[in-house]
């Protein structure tokens, strides 16, 4: 398969979530590392909450 097939069969909607939830991550890891431990923790929460979401949005689509 190549790349853009598989970007095109991922979806933008998809590709914009996954990007923003690198940069959630980039986010938490230098609030982190900055002194902001709690701060960094927090945020670092919403990638995987938007994942999960993104997991139960999926499977609810498919489910019609």
């Amino acid at each position: 398969m190549t790349p853009m097939k598989f970007l095109k069969k991922l979806g933008l909607t998809n590709i914009l979530l996954l990007a923003l939830c690198a940069i959630i991550i980039s986010v938490s890891e230098y609030l982190f590392m900055t002194g902001e431990e709690l701060h960094g923790i927090f945020v670092g929460i919403w990638a995987p909450m938007l994942l999960g979401l993104m997991i139960f949005f999926k499977l609810f689509r498919l489910d019609r």
